[in-house]
């Protein structure tokens, strides 16, 4: 392995890693809980671990000039953020931070208030800090080091392969959320009576609802009767309807309720680890399974 590369990919895992703590330490000062704010589920935050092996790629020749060091590392942070939140959105569908309520965002991506601290941290990271990591990686036996980025790579690897399958995952059960939803609000707009939001409701509250289910389905089964002009033979299967009604909305219910209550750890973890994640393409199923999980976890 070049020597070059050999000592750019330490980097990279090493500020990897004290990008990770970083983001835990902001996290846990802001909520007062531990928080994997990763986008992998390893100790590891990849775009911390580029953002350093570009700025010392490009910015090292400035250490010495302070105010030049400040501004480039400012603008190179702010475009690998913008570039890593772009990408991101458009491969998944889904802006996983949002900047929206910060003065002079670019798109949500970046704002100035970040892009400042970013530039602090690569003059901390350039002038004081990289001189010790360097350090330390010289004490690693060349030998081991070569084995040691072998397993991390390895590991780095299967992490992100299971976080896109958890993405890819989470988004077909937004879809499936989204597509029972619209099951039930036609069912709901055939007779003008507001079902879609009581069993969704319901559901989201596990509060009971069958209390409303006879009267519900009894409407139900009238007003398809009516429309078919069938009142004669209605009168004489009405149980029969009553009673398919009445099972359609428990299986709707029943449905709904096992998408939302799926045991997923990586969903669960990427829900925690980016609370203001948005889907662009099922933002109303996101936030269902936003409160289903927030009402568990105050219960």
């Amino acid at each position: 392995m070049p020597a070059m590369l050999y000592r750019f990919l330490w980097i990279f895992f090493i500020y990897a890693f004290l990008g990770w703590c970083t983001e835990v330490s902001y996290a846990a000062l802001v909520t007062g809980k531990f928080v994997n704010r990763g986008f992998l589920n390893g100790p590891w935050c990849p775009v911390y671990g580029f953002g350093v092996v570009i700025v010392l790629g490009c910015l090292t020749p400035l250490s010495g000039h302070l105010p030049a060091l400040f501004a480039g590392s400012v603008l190179l942070t702010s475009l690998l953020e913008w570039l890593t939140g772009f990408a991101l959105e458009k491969l998944f569908h889904q802006q996983w931070w949002d900047y929206s309520d910060q003065p002079f965002n670019l798109s949500g991506y970046i704002c100035l208030r970040f892009s400042i601290a970013w530039g602090f941290a690569c003059v901390f990271v350039v002038r004081l800090l990289h001189p010790t990591v360097l350090a330390l990686i010289h004490l690693i036996p060349r030998l081991v080091g070569i084995v040691l980025l072998g397993l991390l790579g390895a590991v780095m690897a299967v992490d992100l392969a299971a976080t896109v399958a958890a993405i890819i995952q989470l988004n077909r059960r937004l879809a499936q959320i989204d597509e029972l939803a619209a099951r039930i609000k036609e069912a709901s707009n055939e007779f003008g009576e507001n079902l879609a939001d009581k069993v969704l409701d319901a559901v989201e509250r596990s509060a009971g609802w069958k209390e409303e289910l006879e009267e519900l389905s009894f409407k139900l089964s009238e007003r398809r009767a009516e429309l078919a002009d069938e009142r004669e033979e209605w009168e004489q299967r009405r149980e029969e309807r009553r009673e398919q009604a009445r099972l359609q909305l428990e299986e709707w219910h029943a449905s709904m309720q096992e998408l939302l209550d799926q045991k997923s750890f990586g969903h669960r973890r990427l829900l925690k680890a980016f609370p203001r994640l948005r889907s662009l393409d099922h933002s109303r199923a996101l936030e269902r399974l936003h409160r289903r999980i927030e009402h568990f976890r105050n219960r």
